[in-house]
């Protein structure tokens, strides 16, 4: 190829890339405008409970589910059947929630194992569209990593997942989406929680955060400095930083797409609009990024923790510690 016409290539390419990122752009940013607000669901403030001890859980856990059951009742009479059943759900005996707010799209913590005696711990962080209305969803994913831990973990290791639904989530098609501003938020909520773990578990846990989508956004911004073994981001749209050494971790990153994960197409570019940065910049699975790049085999966006996939039993081998097991493309 000459060089003149590699320039012009090279230049094509560059405007496809921004013509794409602006249209991705507008699509976020204008057709949420046509939709209805949702009418606001009535529930009672969360429960203000001391930061929780191994010693406290069970008091915890029990006054976040009778929280759940009173916004079930709120919500049923309020006309509104899906979200009652939603937080009755929460509400069983069986369910272990480390906190709970019913209020608006909803945000729980729900536990699954004994955390109280884990050695390694699993925070799983969601992506976008996940609520109070969706979270079957989050919990199903939650529950198959617990039970490839389990399966994974060495005799005498305790494990323990802990499903963080704890930021108000955007919608994949809204402005919130292609920007940090949710994350931003959310971070120090995410921080708080690894504080509480860690009070709860003690120093010698070994704890990471398994973030999908949107959430590996989150995690990037709360990553500087967390006491976490590692962070694993999956089917990121990017973080917001240039490479892994930017986020400031004392944690490992490592990064993973699925095959057919539609976020490859996602431009990995960042545009100033309407006086906010919109977009999240280099690709997490670049070289140029740095991250620990790890096999998820041919699934989707949504399946990565599927049970029996290449990817939920990486990042379980990443949960458990056992990192030269992971397999790489």
């Amino acid at each position: 190829m000459e060089p003149g016409t590699r320039v012009r290539w090279r230049r094509r390419a560059s405007r496809w890339r921004r013509t794409v990122l602006a249209a991705f752009i507008c699509g976020a940013v204008v057709l949420p405008l046509s939709g209805a607000a949702r009418p606001e669901i009535p529930a009672p403030p969360p429960a203000a409970l001391a930061a929780p001890t191994a010693g406290t859980l069970e008091q915890t856990y029990s006054a976040h589910r009778a929280n759940a059951a009173e916004a079930s009742r709120m919500a049923a009479a309020h006309g509104d059947r899906h979200r009652a059943a939603a937080d009755r759900a929460l509400s069983d005996p069986s369910r272990r929630l480390l906190a709970f707010d019913g209020r608006g799209a909803g945000l729980a913590t729900e536990v699954f194992g004994d955390l109280a005696r884990a050695d390694r711990v699993a925070v799983l962080v969601p992506g976008s569209d996940t609520s109070l209305d969706t979270y079957g969803r989050f919990r199903a994913a939650a529950l198959a990593l617990h039970r490839q831990l389990a399966a994974g973990a060495p005799a005498g290791t305790g494990t323990a997942v802990v499903a963080w639904l704890g930021y108000e989530t955007p919608d994949t098609v809204s402005g919130a989406v292609v920007t940090t501003d949710r994350a931003d938020d959310a971070a120090p909520r995410l921080r708080s929680l690894v504080a509480d773990l860690r009070r709860i578990t003690g120093p010698d846990a070994r704890l990471s955060l398994l973030c999908h989508s949107y959430g590996s956004v989150v995690c990037a911004r709360a990553a500087a400095g967390l006491d976490v073994a590692d962070i694993a981001l999956v089917g990121s749209p990017g973080t917001g930083a240039d490479s892994a050494a930017a986020l400031r971790p004392s944690a490992r990153i490592w990064a993973a797409r699925g095959a057919e994960d539609w976020v490859e197409h996602v431009p990995h570019l960042s545009a100033d609009l309407f006086g906010t940065t919109v977009g999240f910049g280099t690709d997490p699975l670049s070289p140029d990024f740095g991250a620990r790049v790890f096999a998820a085999g041919d699934g989707g966006h949504s399946d990565y923790f599927d049970p029996g996939s290449l990817s939920l039993t990486n990042l379980a081998r990443i949960a458990l510690g056992e990192t030269a097991e992971v397999t790489h493309d």
